[in-house]
């Protein structure tokens, strides 16, 4: 079995609107009868870096495509992050085929979202 390889994404701007879909791990199609096969990503670490001379929030949400329905918070609800300044978050969050992180931030553009973890193949 292969192992996982470094995965990375973003820098991206966050919008105004909490129903954006900010990362979906991706299918592996190809090749000679090559069939497809689900990925799932493994987020390890998510930086928000607020880029303005004020605080704004950012909420994110786990679930369906644009869903951010209550109880799908999972990194922040409304959590300030100070002017130019970042939060951090570093854990283990597995996001498989069907997961989305959606979200967004109470000033469009104001907040930039990367991360890194890990992305392997679904068996």
């Amino acid at each position: 079995m292969a192992a996982n390889k470094a995965f990375r994404f973003g820098p991206l701007a966050l919008t105004n609107t909490l129903t954006t879909n900010i990362l979906n791990p991706p299918t592996a199609t190809g090749g000679t009868n090559g069939g497809s096969s689900s990925q799932y990503i493994i987020l390890r670490h998510v930086r928000i870096l607020n880029k303005t001379a004020g605080a704004v929030t950012f909420s994110l949400y786990l679930g369906a495509t644009g869903g951010n329905v209550a109880g799908t918070e999972i990194i922040g609800t409304a959590l300030s992050v100070a002017a130019n300044s970042a939060y951090d978050w570093y854990g283990a969050l597995r996001l498989d085929a069907a997961d989305f992180l959606v979200g967004g931030a109470s000033a469009s553009t104001s907040l930039t979202i990367q991360g890194e973890g890990e992305i392997g193949v679904a068996g």
